[in-house]
């Protein structure tokens, strides 16, 4: 018989070896341990250290401060979780440990214990603000549809559609709605339910059962992405008692995922009833406006037609009376100048040579022009003479002139 050959390892070399045997194991570096929660502590450091219990068996655990934003505050002794993490080996100690990443409650008291202070958490950082919900569209062409492919929410979702609105296109983004592995694909399937080329919104619907198959809807993954989703979502998530934190997040909230489908899909028939109400309607008011357009032209007519006669019965006696006043005023502006004519005549009559004449004067002319003194005849020169009854030829016999004053 051969001897086998023993290994001589350090301490240092055995645990090494034994962390690199840890690190090999795909299982043991993503695994899910069911334990009873114990000796909580919180270092100043921010990590948290605790123990789960098994029947007859302990593992120490580690929560670095870097995952806690992913666990609510409500982790207490006692309560039954599960532990998300990876199977190492603590040097100092030689003693292997689970580096924790996510804490699940199961039992109903530290779920809902969970529950309500995420709920109070979200609710503080405005999350379910109403102010943030969006409208749907009125008449969808092409929604989303985020749930199992094999589920009998997908059934419901499709008999509605088909029922109410089949010119709709449907698009199903598969996803794990129940589970442990479920918040993590639901936070995928809405993301790329958002992504969805000409979507218009999402249907995030789930069939019923146990309050406790919903817990991946309270997951704060899952209602942070629902309320990140870049198109409206509407939840239609268990029964009509059932309420989940992603409910709460949605744009619109049904109570079945068949209420949810028809909040999404209107009904065809409804619409072509409305349609066909508001034709009537409208055509009611299109009459109503004609008829009270027409009275109102004729009412304008009316006026205008009174207007104009008044009108131009104004102008009509306005004219009469400037013609009077021009009549009157040309009447007055004749006589003073028949007045001023006469005034004239008589002023020019009392300056004519005429007058002059009248009064035993002649005028005596020679060859035509007038003599106006004594030296422009000679003896014998043929003058002519003008009285006021006619005219005279005489012969001048003499000149004699008369000496001048001052000469």
């Amino acid at each position: 018989m051969t001897e086998r050959k023993l290994h001589q390892l350090t301490v240092d070399e055995l645990t090494f070896r034994i962390s690199s045997l840890l690190l090999q194991d795909p299982v043991l570096q993503s695994v899910v341990v069911k334990g009873e929660l114990a000796e909580l502590k919180k270092h100043t450091s921010g990590h948290v250290y605790f123990t789960l219990m098994g029947g007859e068996s302990r593992i120490s655990c580690a929560l670095f401060r870097n995952y806690l934003p992913y666990v609510p505050q409500w982790p207490r002794n006692g309560d039954e979780v599960l532990a998300e993490g990876a199977v190492s080996l603590y040097p100092p100690r030689g003693a292997y440990q689970l580096i924790v990443r996510r804490l699940m409650p199961l039992g109903q008291g530290a779920a809902e214990r969970a529950r309500l202070e995420l709920e109070q958490r979200l609710e503080a950082e405005g999350l379910f603000d109403v102010r943030l919900k969006r409208p749907l569209p009125l008449f969808p062409e092409k929604v989303a549809v985020v749930t199992s492919r094999t589920g009998a929410a997908l059934r419901d979702v499709i008999a509605v559609a088909g029922k109410r609105m089949p010119s709709c296109a449907l698009v199903v983004v598969p996803a794990q709605v129940q589970g442990y592995e479920a918040p993590g694909e639901i936070c995928s399937a809405l993301a790329n339910a958002g992504r969805v080329e000409g979507a218009e919104c999402v249907l995030l619907v789930r069939g019923g059962g146990s309050r406790d198959d919903l817990t991946p809807f309270d997951d704060e993954r899952v209602v942070r992405a629902v309320r990140n989703c870049p198109l409206p979502v509407v939840s239609g998530v268990g029964h009509e008692i059932d309420e989940t934190l992603s409910d709460r997040a949605a744009d619109v909230r049904a109570a079945t995922p068949s209420a949810a489908a028809e909040r999404v899909f209107p009904d065809s028939a409804d619409i072509l009833v409305s349609l066909a109400q508001k034709h009537r309607l409208l055509r009611s008011a299109m009459d109503r406006e004609v008829r009270s357009f027409e009275k109102d032209l004729a009412s304008f007519q009316d006026r205008g037609r009174t207007v104009a006669e008044r009108e131009i019965a104004l102008r009509v006696s306005g004219a009469e009376l400037f013609a009077s006043r021009l009549g009157a005023a040309g009447a007055r502006a004749v006589a003073a100048a028949g007045e001023r004519i006469a005034a004239l005549g008589a002023s020019m009559n009392s300056l004519s040579p005429l007058k002059v004449f009248d009064r035993g004067y002649s005028l005596c002319e020679k060859d035509g022009v007038p003599v106006t003194s004594a030296g422009m005849l000679s003896e014998g020169d043929g003058v002519n003479l003008r009285f006021a009854d006619g005219d005279a030829a005489a012969i001048v016999s003499g000149v004699s002139l008369r000496r001048q004053r001052g000469a």
